[in-house]
Protein backbone atom coordinates (compact mmCIF):
# COMPACT_ATOMS: atom_id res chain seq x y z
CA UNK A 1 0.00 0.00 0.00
CA UNK A 2 1.54 3.42 -0.84
CA UNK A 3 1.28 5.70 1.76
CA UNK A 4 0.66 9.39 0.95
CA UNK A 5 3.72 12.04 2.99
CA UNK A 6 3.63 14.99 4.57
CA UNK A 7 6.20 17.08 3.15
CA UNK A 8 6.21 20.43 3.86
CA UNK A 9 8.42 23.13 2.96
CA UNK A 10 10.12 25.67 5.41
CA UNK A 11 8.37 28.70 3.23
CA UNK A 12 4.82 27.04 3.71
CA UNK A 13 4.94 27.72 7.41
CA UNK A 14 4.95 31.47 6.00
CA UNK A 15 1.99 33.43 4.50
CA UNK A 16 2.51 32.28 0.38
CA UNK A 17 5.21 33.55 -1.56
CA UNK A 18 4.17 37.03 -2.63
CA UNK A 19 4.39 39.27 -5.45
CA UNK A 20 5.47 42.80 -4.38
CA UNK A 21 2.03 44.90 -5.25
CA UNK A 22 1.74 48.26 -4.59
CA UNK A 23 -2.35 49.74 -4.58
CA UNK A 24 -3.50 53.08 -3.17
CA UNK A 25 -6.95 53.96 -2.61
CA UNK A 26 -7.80 54.73 -6.27
CA UNK A 27 -7.46 51.92 -7.87
CA UNK A 28 -4.73 51.97 -11.08
CA UNK A 29 -3.34 55.25 -9.29
CA UNK A 30 1.01 54.72 -9.60
CA UNK A 31 2.26 55.84 -5.91
CA UNK A 32 4.58 57.81 -5.20
CA UNK A 33 8.33 56.52 -5.57
CA UNK A 34 11.74 58.03 -5.06
CA UNK A 35 14.75 57.32 -6.86
CA UNK A 36 16.55 58.23 -9.88
CA UNK A 37 14.59 57.83 -13.24
CA UNK A 38 15.20 54.76 -15.50
CA UNK A 39 13.37 54.69 -18.21
CA UNK A 40 9.88 56.22 -18.87
CA UNK A 41 6.92 54.05 -20.39
CA UNK A 42 4.58 56.57 -21.62
CA UNK A 43 3.52 58.80 -18.55
CA UNK A 44 4.83 56.27 -16.29
CA UNK A 45 8.20 55.82 -14.89
CA UNK A 46 10.30 52.98 -13.50
CA UNK A 47 13.03 53.88 -11.14
CA UNK A 48 15.92 52.62 -9.99
CA UNK A 49 14.33 51.26 -6.53
CA UNK A 50 11.95 49.51 -8.52
CA UNK A 51 14.91 47.52 -10.25
CA UNK A 52 16.35 47.18 -7.02
CA UNK A 53 13.63 45.63 -5.45
CA UNK A 54 12.81 43.19 -8.45
CA UNK A 55 16.43 41.95 -8.23
CA UNK A 56 15.77 41.63 -4.08
CA UNK A 57 12.61 39.67 -4.81
CA UNK A 58 13.80 37.30 -7.81
CA UNK A 59 16.95 36.44 -4.67
CA UNK A 60 19.55 37.39 -7.44
CA UNK A 61 22.84 37.39 -6.22
CA UNK A 62 24.61 40.94 -4.53
CA UNK A 63 27.65 40.61 -6.98
CA UNK A 64 25.55 40.21 -10.02
CA UNK A 65 22.64 42.94 -9.48
CA UNK A 66 25.52 45.23 -11.35
CA UNK A 67 25.73 43.12 -13.99
CA UNK A 68 24.27 44.81 -17.18
CA UNK A 69 22.87 41.47 -18.71
CA UNK A 70 20.79 41.22 -15.41
CA UNK A 71 19.83 44.25 -15.26
CA UNK A 72 18.35 44.22 -18.44
CA UNK A 73 16.51 41.02 -17.88
CA UNK A 74 14.58 42.62 -14.94
CA UNK A 75 14.60 46.12 -16.38
CA UNK A 76 12.76 44.78 -19.62
CA UNK A 77 10.49 42.85 -17.42
CA UNK A 78 9.54 46.22 -15.60
CA UNK A 79 9.19 48.01 -18.83
CA UNK A 80 6.30 44.94 -19.87
CA UNK A 81 4.81 45.31 -17.23
CA UNK A 82 4.53 49.51 -16.90
CA UNK A 83 3.16 48.88 -20.74
CA UNK A 84 0.47 46.42 -19.94
CA UNK A 85 -0.70 48.29 -17.13
CA UNK A 86 -1.28 51.08 -19.15
CA UNK A 87 -2.82 49.04 -21.73
CA UNK A 88 -5.31 47.75 -19.19
CA UNK A 89 -6.41 50.90 -17.26
CA UNK A 90 -7.50 52.23 -20.56
CA UNK A 91 -9.46 49.54 -21.01
CA UNK A 92 -11.16 50.14 -17.78
CA UNK A 93 -10.09 46.93 -16.44
CA UNK A 94 -9.23 47.96 -12.79
CA UNK A 95 -13.08 48.73 -12.34
CA UNK A 96 -14.07 45.13 -13.36
CA UNK A 97 -15.11 43.67 -9.61
CA UNK A 98 -13.49 40.70 -9.94
CA UNK A 99 -10.03 42.66 -10.80
CA UNK A 100 -10.17 44.80 -8.19
CA UNK A 101 -10.71 42.29 -5.51
CA UNK A 102 -7.44 40.62 -7.00
CA UNK A 103 -5.97 43.97 -6.44
CA UNK A 104 -7.51 44.15 -2.76
CA UNK A 105 -6.03 40.61 -1.71
CA UNK A 106 -2.23 41.55 -3.52
CA UNK A 107 -2.41 44.72 -0.95
CA UNK A 108 -3.73 42.77 2.21
CA UNK A 109 -0.85 39.73 1.66
CA UNK A 110 1.52 42.01 0.90
CA UNK A 111 1.22 44.09 4.26
CA UNK A 112 0.28 40.97 6.03
CA UNK A 113 3.54 39.59 5.11
CA UNK A 114 5.68 42.45 5.96
CA UNK A 115 4.12 42.57 9.59
CA UNK A 116 4.82 38.87 10.37
CA UNK A 117 8.26 39.82 8.88
CA UNK A 118 8.61 42.59 10.98
CA UNK A 119 7.66 40.81 14.18
CA UNK A 120 10.35 37.82 13.79
CA UNK A 121 13.09 40.23 12.83
CA UNK A 122 12.79 41.83 15.79
CA UNK A 123 13.54 38.49 17.93
CA UNK A 124 16.91 37.46 18.26
CA UNK A 125 19.13 34.37 19.80
CA UNK A 126 21.87 33.48 21.26
CA UNK A 127 24.58 30.79 21.68
CA UNK A 128 22.47 29.36 24.29
CA UNK A 129 19.73 29.35 21.78
CA UNK A 130 21.10 27.65 19.16
CA UNK A 131 22.78 24.84 21.06
CA UNK A 132 19.35 23.75 22.78
CA UNK A 133 17.78 23.52 19.09
CA UNK A 134 21.08 21.36 18.51
CA UNK A 135 20.41 18.89 21.05
CA UNK A 136 16.68 19.17 20.72
CA UNK A 137 17.11 17.96 17.32
CA UNK A 138 20.08 15.15 17.08
CA UNK A 139 18.66 13.72 13.43
CA UNK A 140 19.10 17.01 11.86
CA UNK A 141 22.65 17.45 13.39
CA UNK A 142 24.31 14.70 15.31
CA UNK A 143 22.54 11.74 13.93
CA UNK A 144 22.13 13.22 10.60
CA UNK A 145 21.65 10.71 7.61
CA UNK A 146 21.62 11.26 3.54
CA UNK A 147 19.44 9.52 2.32
CA UNK A 148 19.59 8.23 -1.52
CA UNK A 149 16.24 8.69 -2.89
CA UNK A 150 14.69 7.15 -6.22
CA UNK A 151 11.69 9.05 -7.33
CA UNK A 152 9.03 8.84 -10.33
CA UNK A 153 7.30 12.10 -11.46
CA UNK A 154 4.38 12.92 -12.97
CA UNK A 155 2.47 16.04 -14.41
CA UNK A 156 -1.03 15.80 -12.68
CA UNK A 157 -4.24 15.96 -14.66
CA UNK A 158 -8.01 14.77 -15.16
CA UNK A 159 -7.12 11.21 -14.87
CA UNK A 160 -5.31 11.80 -12.11
CA UNK A 161 -7.47 9.59 -10.19
CA UNK A 162 -7.12 6.79 -12.32
CA UNK A 163 -3.21 6.65 -12.21
CA UNK A 164 -3.50 6.71 -8.25
CA UNK A 165 -6.49 4.15 -7.96
CA UNK A 166 -4.17 2.17 -10.07
CA UNK A 167 -0.61 2.94 -8.40
CA UNK A 168 -2.79 1.84 -4.46
CA UNK A 169 -1.21 -1.34 -4.08
CA UNK A 170 1.88 -1.17 -5.85
CA UNK A 171 5.21 -2.33 -3.55
CA UNK A 172 7.94 -1.20 -5.69
CA UNK A 173 8.89 1.52 -7.89
CA UNK A 174 8.88 -0.93 -10.67
CA UNK A 175 5.41 -1.57 -10.38
CA UNK A 176 4.70 2.01 -10.44
CA UNK A 177 6.68 2.72 -13.74
CA UNK A 178 5.17 -0.24 -15.48
CA UNK A 179 1.76 1.03 -14.93
CA UNK A 180 2.37 4.64 -15.90
CA UNK A 181 3.78 3.46 -18.59
CA UNK A 182 0.45 0.60 -19.65
CA UNK A 183 -1.68 3.74 -18.97
CA UNK A 184 -0.14 5.70 -21.21
CA UNK A 185 1.24 8.53 -18.38
CA UNK A 186 4.45 10.07 -19.38
CA UNK A 187 6.81 9.92 -16.67
CA UNK A 188 10.29 10.46 -15.39
CA UNK A 189 12.41 8.38 -12.91
CA UNK A 190 15.76 9.31 -11.36
CA UNK A 191 17.92 8.97 -8.21
CA UNK A 192 19.16 11.71 -6.16
CA UNK A 193 20.28 12.80 -2.39
CA UNK A 194 18.64 14.50 0.10
CA UNK A 195 20.08 15.42 3.57
CA UNK A 196 17.66 14.40 6.22
CA UNK A 197 18.23 18.25 7.83
CA UNK A 198 16.06 18.90 4.91
CA UNK A 199 13.22 17.40 5.76
CA UNK A 200 10.06 19.03 7.62
CA UNK A 201 9.90 17.05 11.10
CA UNK A 202 6.55 15.21 10.04
CA UNK A 203 8.46 13.85 7.49
CA UNK A 204 11.65 12.48 8.86
CA UNK A 205 9.37 10.77 11.12
CA UNK A 206 7.48 9.09 9.02
CA UNK A 207 10.12 7.55 6.90
CA UNK A 208 11.98 6.82 10.34
CA UNK A 209 9.12 4.39 10.28
CA UNK A 210 9.12 2.99 6.96
CA UNK A 211 9.79 -0.53 5.69
CA UNK A 212 12.47 -1.30 3.45
CA UNK A 213 11.94 -0.23 -0.52
CA UNK A 214 8.34 1.26 0.76
CA UNK A 215 6.25 3.39 -1.93
CA UNK A 216 5.59 7.53 -0.91
CA UNK A 217 3.49 9.37 -2.65
CA UNK A 218 3.04 12.89 -2.87
CA UNK A 219 2.90 15.88 -4.68
CA UNK A 220 4.43 19.46 -5.26
CA UNK A 221 2.11 21.67 -7.57
CA UNK A 222 0.93 19.95 -10.80
CA UNK A 223 3.28 17.01 -10.46
CA UNK A 224 2.90 13.89 -8.65
CA UNK A 225 6.01 11.98 -7.19
CA UNK A 226 6.52 8.41 -6.27
CA UNK A 227 9.14 7.61 -4.02
CA UNK A 228 11.13 5.68 -1.98
CA UNK A 229 14.17 5.41 0.11
CA UNK A 230 16.62 3.46 -1.62
CA UNK A 231 20.01 3.62 1.13
CA UNK A 232 21.13 5.96 3.74
CA UNK A 233 24.25 6.81 5.86
CA UNK A 234 25.81 8.53 8.71
CA UNK A 235 26.13 12.10 7.63
CA UNK A 236 26.56 14.35 10.95
CA UNK A 237 26.20 18.37 11.20
CA UNK A 238 28.46 19.86 12.94
CA UNK A 239 30.21 23.38 13.58
CA UNK A 240 29.65 27.05 11.49
CA UNK A 241 27.18 25.29 9.57
CA UNK A 242 25.41 23.54 12.23
CA UNK A 243 24.93 26.38 13.83
CA UNK A 244 23.64 28.08 10.62
CA UNK A 245 20.81 25.94 10.48
CA UNK A 246 19.95 25.43 13.71
CA UNK A 247 19.67 29.69 13.32
CA UNK A 248 17.57 29.24 10.46
CA UNK A 249 15.58 26.77 12.19
CA UNK A 250 14.81 28.49 15.16
CA UNK A 251 13.47 31.61 12.95
CA UNK A 252 11.20 29.61 11.30
CA UNK A 253 9.98 28.43 14.61
CA UNK A 254 9.52 32.07 15.64
CA UNK A 255 7.50 32.76 12.32
CA UNK A 256 5.41 29.60 12.75
CA UNK A 257 4.23 30.81 16.53
CA UNK A 258 3.57 34.80 15.04
CA UNK A 259 1.44 33.16 12.58
CA UNK A 260 -0.40 30.85 14.95
CA UNK A 261 -0.60 33.60 17.78
CA UNK A 262 -2.09 36.16 15.03
CA UNK A 263 -4.79 33.34 13.69
CA UNK A 264 -5.59 32.94 17.20
CA UNK A 265 -5.69 36.93 17.91
CA UNK A 266 -8.00 37.31 14.54
CA UNK A 267 -10.24 34.37 15.67
CA UNK A 268 -10.76 36.71 18.81
CA UNK A 269 -11.87 39.66 17.60
CA UNK A 270 -13.96 37.96 14.57
CA UNK A 271 -18.02 37.63 14.50
CA UNK A 272 -19.17 35.74 11.69
CA UNK A 273 -22.69 36.16 10.31
CA UNK A 274 -25.60 34.94 9.04
CA UNK A 275 -24.60 31.57 7.08
CA UNK A 276 -21.03 32.33 7.59
CA UNK A 277 -21.71 32.13 11.19
CA UNK A 278 -23.01 28.63 11.20
CA UNK A 279 -20.57 27.10 8.71
CA UNK A 280 -17.74 28.54 11.09
CA UNK A 281 -19.49 27.10 14.34
CA UNK A 282 -19.86 23.56 12.62
CA UNK A 283 -16.19 23.34 11.61
CA UNK A 284 -15.09 24.38 14.81
CA UNK A 285 -16.89 22.28 16.96
CA UNK A 286 -15.77 19.21 14.38
CA UNK A 287 -12.18 19.90 15.15
CA UNK A 288 -12.40 19.94 18.53
CA UNK A 289 -14.02 16.85 19.25
CA UNK A 290 -12.39 15.05 16.09
CA UNK A 291 -10.67 11.92 17.43
CA UNK A 292 -6.30 12.56 16.33
CA UNK A 293 -5.48 9.52 14.53
CA UNK A 294 -1.95 8.36 12.92
CA UNK A 295 -3.66 7.21 9.91
CA UNK A 296 -1.66 7.95 6.22
CA UNK A 297 -1.27 12.14 6.35
CA UNK A 298 -1.98 14.29 3.80
CA UNK A 299 -1.30 14.79 0.76
CA UNK A 300 1.54 17.34 0.46
CA UNK A 301 1.50 19.86 -1.59
CA UNK A 302 5.19 21.43 -1.36
CA UNK A 303 8.64 19.71 -2.73
CA UNK A 304 8.83 16.52 -3.17
CA UNK A 305 12.05 14.93 -0.95
CA UNK A 306 14.83 15.42 -4.18
CA UNK A 307 14.17 18.90 -4.62
CA UNK A 308 13.31 20.36 -1.09
CA UNK A 309 16.21 22.00 -0.35
CA UNK A 310 16.31 23.62 -3.80
CA UNK A 311 12.33 24.85 -3.31
CA UNK A 312 12.57 25.75 0.64
CA UNK A 313 16.06 28.03 0.07
CA UNK A 314 15.16 29.22 -3.78
CA UNK A 315 12.10 30.38 -3.52
CA UNK A 316 11.35 31.57 -0.14
CA UNK A 317 7.84 33.46 0.73
CA UNK A 318 9.20 36.88 1.79
CA UNK A 319 8.20 36.92 5.37
CA UNK A 320 10.37 33.70 5.53
CA UNK A 321 13.18 35.18 3.97
CA UNK A 322 13.25 38.40 5.87
CA UNK A 323 13.22 36.41 9.04
CA UNK A 324 16.21 33.57 8.26
CA UNK A 325 18.48 36.54 7.45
Amino acid sequence: MIRAAAILSIGALAIGALSLVSCSKNAGQQPELTGQVAARVGHQVVTTLEIENELRLANVPLDRRKDPTVVKQFLDQLVLRKYLVQQALGAKMDQEPNVLLDILRAREQVLANAFIAHEVAGQSFGKSDIERYVAANPSKFAQRQLMTVEQIRFALGPGTKAVLDANKDAKTMDDVDHKLTLQGIAHTRAVSSLSQSDLPAELAKLLEKRKPNEVFFGHAGRTGIYFTVKDEEPHPLEGEEASNLALQGLKMDALKAKINAATEAARRVTKFEGEYAKIMSATATATATAPSTSASPPTPTAPTPASATASSEAAPSQAAEAATH
